[in-house]
């Protein structure tokens, strides 16, 4: 019986973590999505007045951080990572 409450107690710690992270994963999108809708036109508005696209190669990057975050916040990672 001690035990069976023991794995019922780890299960719901491990899914109050796993709740926590997508929380602080789904607040971090909020500022990086700002952060990266703000560079975004930066970076656009360079590339057309310096007549260069170069300027826009940060942006790569910065999507790729941007796309990551957003799967694992309201993405299909969390039914990946469940499985």
């Amino acid at each position: 019986l001690q035990l069976e409450r023991q794995l019922v107690l780890q299960n719901l710690m491990r899914e109050r973590q796993a709740a926590m992270q997508i929380a602080w994963t789904r607040e971090f999108l909020k500022y990086f999505g700002t952060f990266f809708g703000l560079s975004a036109v930066v970076l656009t508005t360079g590339a057309i007045k310096r007549k260069n696209p170069a300027v826009l190669l940060p942006m790569l990057p910065l999507s790729f951080v941007f796309f990551y975050q957003y799967d694992m916040g309201y993405g299909t990672m969390l039914q990946r990572i469940k499985g």
